[in-house]
């Protein structure tokens, strides 16, 4: 494993994050056990103690470090969930376009309008506010662990029995039999991150203010009309975004 190159434009304590990265990625910093001080880092790599605790706390700031107090720094447990932008559409949390959305952990169904949530009336371009949307909110678990909170608006006067249908645990195949013009064709997404208040930290098991990655999806039917709104919010130390792009 390399260690600190003097010579290297990167700066020292990029060096040691990657280095102490390294080591939580190989096993061998495993979760939960703890990690050189800071005196000993310092002396192991022959740097200054202001540039172990600049890596430090970038390190912990980041999810992968977590410190308590009198007893050192400890490694966090990996994060759960691994979003792939390559991978990832404005489909992968719908629940129109769910193969199963009977098997989804649901947490609640309810009747929304935009009167309540203004922010439909953008979306579906609405000329009145008295459209009423079935809401469904539910939970993304991985391996034991929930990692989002997400929750879809479905027009009403498009999906009537959709609330029904989905207590029935019906398939999307069912749901969406005799609707072909209505079925998702294109989606459009927006992230940005946001911070957990006190509802979203009690659904996600968080605290108030931690902060979260929020995916806003709209999707479309092949004709252009608005048929579902998702508000996915995830959270940031269960959940890694995945970039990989190529140079043409």
């Amino acid at each position: 494993m390399a260690g600190i190159n003097r010579y290297s434009n990167i700066p020292l304590y990029c060096q040691l994050k990657n280095i102490i990265l390294e080591k939580i990625e190989s096993g061998e910093y495993k979760e939960d056990t703890k990690i050189p001080s800071e005196q000993e880092l310092c002396e192991q790599y022959n740097i200054s103690r202001p540039t172990v605790r600049q890596a430090i706390n970038e390190l912990t700031s980041n999810g992968y470090l977590y410190k308590l107090k009198g007893k050192g720094t400890f490694v966090a447990r990996q994060k759960s969930c691994i979003i792939d932008i390559r991978n990832y559409t404005g489909f992968t949390d719908s629940v129109l376009d769910s193969p199963e959305p009977e098997k989804k952990e649901i947490v609640s169904i309810s009747t929304v309008t935009p009167r309540e949530f203004a922010k439909l009336t953008e979306v579906f371009n609405l000329k009145s506010d008295n459209l009423q949307f079935t809401c469904i909110a539910y939970l993304n678990i991985n391996n034991g662990e929930i990692c989002s909170i997400n929750v879809s608006y479905i027009p009403q006067n498009l999906f009537p029995n959709l609330e029904e249908d989905i207590r029935n645990k019906k398939p999307s195949y069912e749901i969406l039999r005799g609707k072909y013009p209505l079925v998702p064709y294109t989606s459009k997404s927006t992230i940005e991150v946001s911070y957990a208040d006190a509802m979203d930290a009690s659904q996600l098991q968080v605290q108030p203010g931690q902060a979260l990655i929020v995916v806003y999806n709209i999707l479309y039917s092949k004709s252009g009309q608005p048929v579902e709104y998702i508000i996915a919010k995830y959270r940031a130390d269960k959940c890694r975004l995945m970039f990989e792009n190529h140079k043409l």
